[in-house]
């Protein structure tokens, strides 16, 4: 194999390991580049699903018909010498996209995108996710050889917890300058691990807050262990143990990033790392900002929350009053992530029609207006109960227990529940009504006319080998 082909090779297995990494890490996610191995190449791209299509106008701006790419930074005598950090190239900032760029003397430009995910805790791990794609590449495109095939790409398939480190680095780096004494793979494998570890059957709840050692002595301790009787950070076990003191309360277990120093409650000091455990999953902070969750033993980009973009979009189409929109918007929204929090399974029928439909189940004599506060709360219990809640156009809810019955339409699926399939028979059978199904293991289906609208699309996967790219202008034009 020659070397132009091992490096479109190398080059391939990148591209494939990012985008496998950042689909476990965020979800489906679709990955392009764009590139140019000289200044005087064509700029060229690589999009084998069609991420970049919409964008063609701003591309063709800033590759096609400008020049202004080739000049980028100019790089030092030592840097053409070398193959340290490429130097970092502007954003092109393209709407509903995360992208990173370098150039650097191996490979002169080279623009990585990916998809910016709606429920996204923070954009700053995927950045560096990118970021490290950018300096792989880079570093073997300047000598290729056939044992580097498929290394690079096996590092960036796992790279989750090394992204939130480098985020985490960054942001601590800048605040509190280079002398940090915490070091963070500690803490986040310690996060990992506690999450996983059950007591008495029960999984972690409250939170665990890392604080660099040198201030410590502002927190407010309400106890304070002696340094030889501190549990250390890597006895999961003990840290377990030790965070049922504060599963009930806003008081904080500290720690060093070595060991449990105490129990403190009040303000924090500068940038401290919090750890938010809720029942087997929970988030990570720094500095007040949220930065990823985690649950299943991994680092995630989600925010746990159901994403209900397409119901918003219903509303929209329906021709509600923009303020009922907003109001019908929240309600639901309220519901729905008060049954993913309490982890229980739910159905509500939205009801779009002027006069709405009779549905079997428990009535009442006169309905529930939700935009109080005492019956939206009251709403949240009754969809606790066996069967969908019922709720109107008017903002209010005019039953529960409901039973969603229906013909059998071809589209079931055995995988899924009886609330998943009775949504589908239902809403196949009676126009303008919208089903949000609820499960107790947090998915959220959004139904209407006997299709799922909420089912997320899986992208076609790319075809192993080596791949071609073609030139930016005649994608642009074709």
């Amino acid at each position: 194999m020659d070397k132009r082909a091992i490096s479109r090779l190398c080059a391939f297995h990148i591209f494939e390991g990012l985008q496998e990494g950042l689909s476990h890490f965020s979800g489906p996610s679709r990955i392009a580049v764009i590139f140019a191995n000289q200044p005087w190449n064509t700029m060229r791209i690589y999009d084998p699903q069609n991420l970049l299509r919409g964008h063609e106008p701003k591309l063709k701006k800033l590759y096609v018909d400008s020049e202004e790419w080739r000049k980028g930074h100019m790089l030092s005598q030592d840097q053409l010498e070398t193959f340290e950090q490429p130097e970092p190239l502007k954003d092109p900032e393209l709407a509903g996209l995360i992208s990173c760029g370098g150039m650097s003397r191996s490979l002169f430009f080279q623009m990585w995108f990916t998809e910016h995910h709606p429920d996204m805790c923070s954009i700053g791990p995927t950045q560096r996710w990118l970021e490290h794609a950018v300096w792989l590449l880079s570093n073997e495109a300047i000598n290729p050889t056939t044992c580097q095939i498929g290394t690079s790409g096996y590092v960036l398939r796992e790279y989750a917890t090394h992204a939130v480190r480098d985020c985490i680095v960054d942001e601590t780096n800048r605040i509190l300058g280079m002398d940090v004494q915490m070091r963070n793979y500690p803490i986040l494998d310690a996060v990992l691990e506690i999450s996983k570890t059950r007591e008495e059957g029960r999984w972690p709840r409250g939170k665990l807050v890392f604080v660099e050692p040198r201030f410590l002595s502002e927190l407010n301790f309400l106890a304070r262990f002696p340094a030889d009787e501190q549990a250390q950070l890597d006895n999961f076990k003990h840290v377990r143990k030790l965070l049922q003191s504060v599963e009930t309360s806003d008081l904080m277990l500290v720690s060093d990033g070595k060991t449990i120093v105490g129990i403190a409650a009040g303000k924090l000091p500068e940038c401290p790392i919090i750890a938010d455990f809720r029942d087997g999953a929970g988030f990570l902070y720094l500095n007040g900002t949220l930065i990823c969750s985690f649950y299943d033993g991994r680092f995630h980009s989600s925010t746990r929350k159901a994403r209900l973009v397409q119901l918003e979009e219903l509303f929209i189409d329906a021709g509600i009053a923009d303020d009922d929109q907003h109001t019908l918007f929240k309600i639901i929204s309220e519901i729905v992530h008060n049954a993913e929090n309490c982890k229980i399974g739910c159905t509500l029928v939205v009801d779009l029609n002027e006069f709405h439909i009779n549905v079997a189940g428990q009535h009442l004599e006169r309905p529930l207006d939700l935009k109080g506060e005492k019956f939206l709360e009251l709403a949240k219990s009754l969809s606790r109960l066996d069967g969908a809640i019922h709720i109107c156009s008017d903002l209010k809810l005019y039953g529960f227990g409901c039973i969603l019955d229906g013909k059998s339409i071809a589209v079931e699926d055995r995988a899924r529940g009886a609330r998943f399939n009775s949504a589908l028979r239902f809403t196949a059978g009676h126009k303008n009504i919208v089903v949000i199904v609820v499960s107790s293991d947090r998915p959220v289906s959004i139904i209407q006319e006997g299709v799922e609208l909420s089912a997320q699309c899986q992208w076609k996967s790319i075809a192993s080998g080596i791949p071609d790219a073609c030139a930016l202008n005649e994608w642009v034009e074709n």
